[in-house]
């Protein structure tokens, strides 16, 4: 599974963004999808996940109440809505894929691509 992340850019303070990822190879259907993102100079940190039916996300406590994953399975497509982004959201951010149950260390995943950067100012 090849994993193309796009939408990032520089916004300010209070503004939304949507990321969005485009998976091609082979269905993410049977996929646990994720969003991870790294700032400078810090670990990768995870930000959200949703389960192969999209019924089921998870997140990460500091973006909890703000950002919204989801799927399209078929259009083989994960999406990132980010909402009242704050500038300590500002980080590359990637998505991934992994055949098995929920994981929120990247390493764990089969499948990541290369991030699309978000940055935002104050």
């Amino acid at each position: 599974v090849q994993l193309q992340a796009s939408g990032g850019g520089l916004v300010q303070a209070g503004d939304s963004l949507r990321l969005s990822c485009a998976a091609s190879g082979r269905s993410i259907n049977d996929k646990v999808m994720a969003w991870f993102r790294q700032a400078p100079g810090k670990e990768h940190e995870f930000v959200a996940a949703v389960t192969w039916g999209g019924k089921n996300t998870y997140y990460g406590d500091s973006v909890k109440g703000r950002f919204t994953i989801s799927r399209d399975n078929a259009i083989n497509t994960v999406y990132l809505q980010m909402n009242t982004l704050k500038p300590e959201d500002t980080a590359v951010y990637y998505c991934a894929a992994r055949s098995s149950w929920l994981a929120r260390t990247l390493q764990r995943y089969e499948y990541w691509g290369q991030g699309t950067q978000v940055t935002v100012s104050s």
